[in-house]
């Protein structure tokens, strides 16, 4: 499983002109699936997404999570974060799930953060051509992968 973090002032997702999903402070985060993450996989990056201390205290230094500021979570689903570009120029994403097994993961993952949040997780349409708005606040942007958890 792999994710882009941004920290964000506001992000809203649009499908046909159609707001989806729109928070105002908080995190958008893209998130990829691969064929080999697993419950736990999921479960371990919803808790790092949930305590990522990358908010302002009063200081100015990043030691609040999104749930110190009572902020929000937009989700999208985005299967290009497994591109693979090594061979020409038409990126391959054969590591990307397939639907059967990413759309339940992705929709597991939204519950999970909505619980360990204790309020709705916005959301994308999962496999629709989404328009996603955003003011990126930091710019604050972090990237994760399940499989080199000891890097994160």
């Amino acid at each position: 499983m792999r994710a882009v973090i941004q920290r964000v002032s506001r992000a809203s997702c649009s499908v046909e002109n159609d707001i989806t999903g729109q928070i105002e402070q908080g995190l958008l985060i893209f998130i990829g699936i691969e064929d080999e993450d697993t419950l736990e996989d999921m479960k371990w990056m919803a808790q790092k997404f949930i305590n990522l201390r990358i908010f302002s205290d009063e200081n100015g230094l990043m030691n609040k999570s999104v749930q110190d500021i009572a902020g929000n979570i937009l989700l999208i689903s985005q299967f290009t974060l497994f591109a693979q570009t090594k061979k020409g120029n038409r990126p391959s994403f054969i590591r990307a799930a397939k639907l059967e097994k990413a759309k339940p993961m992705y929709e597991q993952m939204a519950h999970y953060l909505t619980s360990l949040l204790e309020k709705e997780v916005q959301l994308g349409i999962f496999g629709a051509d989404m328009k996603i708005d955003l003011l990126n606040d930091g710019p604050v942007t972090i990237m994760m992968n399940t499989q080199d958890k000891d890097n994160f």
